[in-house]
C-alpha cells in the first residue's frame, strides 16, 4: 500500500484523519462497482497470486523484476494446469478461467496506480506472448456446454403439471418460465438465486388500450382487460436503466406474456404484497412470510418435463436449465425470421455473444434452406481490373427445382 502511504505522509495532520474516511467510502465504491460475487472471486484471485509470488520470493507488484510477462505465463501455466486453481473435476481448468485470473492480477496492478503487467508498454495490447499461450489453451479447450433452447411445448408442459398439482409453487414456476422465454430473462430476472436482481411489482406497467392501470390498485375486472405489459429494467444486468420491454397478449389461453403476468398480479395482490414484492415471491403456509421462486427449482421443474418429452424434440433432460427459457425465447424469434438486431435489442445483448445461445439444429430454421442457397448462389461478382473482359456476358443457368 505504498501509494497510500506517500499521500497520507504528505498530508497535515488535520486533515489526514477526513483523508482516511474519504478514501474508505471512495475504495468501497470502487468495490460495488461490479457484483459482489465477482469481487469476491477477484480477491481470491489476487491472493493466490500474492501467495505465488511469495513463494518465488517476491512481492505481489513484481518491483524487482524487469519482464513481468514471464511470471504471469508461468502463474498462468499453473491456473491452467490445477496447481493453483481450484478444480473439483480433476481435469485442466478453461481457458476461460485462466484469463480471469490473469485479469484480477491486472486489476490489481491497476488498483495502487500500477501499469497492467499484462499489456505491452503504454498500449492497452496483451502482450504477445501471453495472448499466443492463451490462445493454445483456448485451442485444446473441449466444446463449449451451451444449454439448449427451450421449445415452448416444455412450458406447456409444466403449465399442464402445475394445473394438476395447483399449488402456489408450481404455478408460480409456470408463469415465470413463460415471461423468462417472452422477455427472453436470465435467471436472476425472474427468479432468486446468485446476483439476483428479480423484477417487482413497482417494475410492471399494465395498459388496457392506450389506457395505463395501476398493478395495485385497478379493479380485477379492469385486470382481465388488460392488453398489453411492459417490465422496466432497474439494476438488472446488462439492462439500460429505465428502458421498458413490452408485450401484448399472444392469442394463447396460457402461453402468454400478459396472462403469465397478470396471474402473478392477481396472486401478489391476494397476499398483500407490496410494490416492492418481487413476481416470483409466493408465502409461506400459515403467514410466515414470503419465499421465492429460485433458479434451481425452475431448472428442476424443466427437466422433469423435459425428460417427458425432451427426446422426441432433440435434447436430454440434462441439456436444459432455468437459463434455457432465455435461449428458447431467443431461438423462437430467429425461427420466426425476425431480424437479429431485433433479437439483440430484446435480449439486451451487447455484442454478438448472443449467437452462442442460438442453435442451428432447430430444423425449422434450416428446412428450405437448401433450395434459397441452390436459387441464391447463381450470382455474379463484379470483376477486377486483373479479370479480362469477354466480348458477351457470361450466362449462368440455373437448374430447375424438383418439384
Amino acid at each position: 500500500d505504498l501509494p497510500t502511504a506517500y499521500i497520507l505522509g504528505s498530508l497535515p495532520p488535520e486533515t489526514e484523519d477526513e483523508f482516511r474516511g474519504d478514501l474508505r467510502f471512495a475504495e468501497e465504491a470502487t468495490r460495488s462497482g461490479v457484483v459482489p460475487s465477482r469481487s469476491a472471486r477477484a480477491r481470491r484471485e489476487w491472493d493466490v497470486w500474492v501467495g505465488f509470488c511469495g513463494s518465488l520470493n517476491q512481492d505481489s507488484l513484481l518491483t524487482r523484476v524487469t519482464d513481468k510477462i514471464k511470471f504471469l505465463q508461468v502463474f498462468a501455466h499453473r491456473v491452467r494446469k490445477g496447481t493453483l486453481a481450484r478444480n473439483p473435476s480433476g481435469h485442466a481448468v478453461r481457458a476461460r478461467t485462466v484469463e480471469d485470473y490473469l485479469r484480477s492480477v491486472g486489476q490489481g496492478f491497476a488498483s495502487v496506480g500500477a501499469p497492467d503487467p499484462r499489456h505491452q508498454l503504454d498500449t492497452t495490447k496483451t502482450d504477445f506472448r501471453l495472448y499466443r499461450q492463451l490462445r493454445c489453451y483456448r485451442l485444446e479447450d473441449p466444446p463449449p456446454d451451451r444449454v439448449k433452447p427451450l421449445p415452448i411445448s416444455i412450458l406447456h408442459n409444466v403449465h399442464e403439471q402445475a394445473v394438476l398439482f395447483a399449488d402456489d409453487i408450481s404455478l408460480a414456476v409456470s408463469d415465470l418460465s413463460y415471461m423468462a422465454f417472452f422477455w427472453l430473462l436470465r435467471p436472476g430476472e425472474y427468479c432468486s438465486g446468485t446476483n439476483s436482481h428479480p423484477f417487482r411489482l413497482c417494475d410492471l406497467q399494465l395498459f388496457i388500450g392506450q389506457q395505463r392501470i395501476d398493478p395495485l390498485t385497478c379493479s380485477l375486472a379492469d385486470l382481465n382487460r388488460v392488453t398489453f405489459v411492459t417490465m422496466t429494467f432497474t439494476t438488472q444486468k446488462n439492462g439500460v436503466r429505465g428502458e421498458i420491454i413490452g408485450h401484448s397478449r399472444s392469442g394463447h389461453a396460457f402461453g402468454c406474456p400478459v396472462v403469465s403476468v397478470l396471474n402473478r398480479v392477481r396472486y401478489l395482490r391476494t397476499h398483500d404484497a407490496t410494490p416492492d414484492t418481487p413476481l416470483c415471491a409466493v408465502r409461506r403456509p400459515a403467514g410466515a412470510g414470503w419465499c421465492s421462486v429460485s433458479s434451481s427449482l425452475i431448472t428442476e421443474t424443466i427437466r422433469l418435463s423435459a425428460t417427458m418429452l425432451g427426446p422426441q424434440l432433440g435434447f436430454l433432460a440434462s441439456d436444459v436449465s432455468a437459463r434455457s427459457c432465455r435461449a428458447g425465447g431467443a431461438m423462437a424469434l430467429l425461427c420466426g425470421r425476425v431480424d437479429t438486431s431485433i433479437i439483440q435489442l430484446v435480449g439486451r445483448w451487447r455484442s454478438d455473444v448472443m449467437l452462442r445461445y442460438l442453435h442451428l439444429q432447430a430444423g425449422s430454421l434450416m428446412s428450405g434452406m437448401a433450395a434459397t442457397m441452390l436459387t441464391a448462389g447463381a450470382f455474379q461478382l463484379i470483376p477486377g481490373q486483373e479479370v479480362p473482359a469477354l466480348a458477351a456476358p457470361l450466362l449462368v443457368e440455373v437448374p430447375a427445382l424438383v418439384e
